[in-house]
């Protein structure tokens, strides 16, 4: 992980490089995150990825209700070469969810990019085949949002049908 002046650093240098794309940055635990407008998303990953952090380890999102921006989507980079990563994070309000997706860019994003879609609502603008990828394509609702109902419908396995068992309790 960048150090702290370090992180401050770089985060210079994507304020310059694009104006108002940095928004903050944030150095907790030994994690270096850097707050980005969601405007600017692309272009700030490309700009790391000239940095070094070549690799795009993960995207998850968050659900940060009750507060507004409610939604989030963190984007993990890896430097091998430095042994280095980064977080970039991202909010969303829950009115207009959309960010640009960055798969054209970095390819393995596209089933994680799918996957914040499906749980969490968030839509990836530019995407190549953004649709659900763990609920049925006629789910209402995003499962990972905090305000999701526990509980819900009962779970029809076919197999325990001739015993008639085949719902769940």
């Amino acid at each position: 992980m960048p150090d702290a002046t370090g992180l401050e650093l770089l985060a210079g240098e994507l304020s310059d490089a694009e104006p108002e794309s940095v928004l903050g940055t944030l150095h907790f635990r030994g994690q270096a995150t850097i707050l980005a407008d969601p405007r600017h998303i692309r272009a700030i990953l490309q700009r790391l990825r000239e940095q070094g952090y070549q690799h795009l380890m993960s995207v998850h999102g968050v659900d940060y209700f009750p507060e507004e921006p409610r939604l989030g989507v963190v984007y993990e980079l890896l430097d091998r070469v430095r042994r280095d990563r980064l977080r970039v994070k991202l909010r969303l309000h829950t009115s207009a969810p959309h960010v640009a997706s960055v798969t054209p860019d970095w390819p393995t994003a596209n089933h994680q990019e799918r996957e914040v879609y499906d749980m969490f609502g968030v839509e990836f603008d530019g995407h190549p085949d953004l649709r659900r990828i763990l609920m049925p394509e006629d789910y209402e609702g995003h499962p990972q949002r905090r305000d999701f109902p526990i509980g819900g419908e009962p779970v029809l396995f076919t197999k325990d049908a001739p015993i008639g068992s085949d719902y769940t309790p």
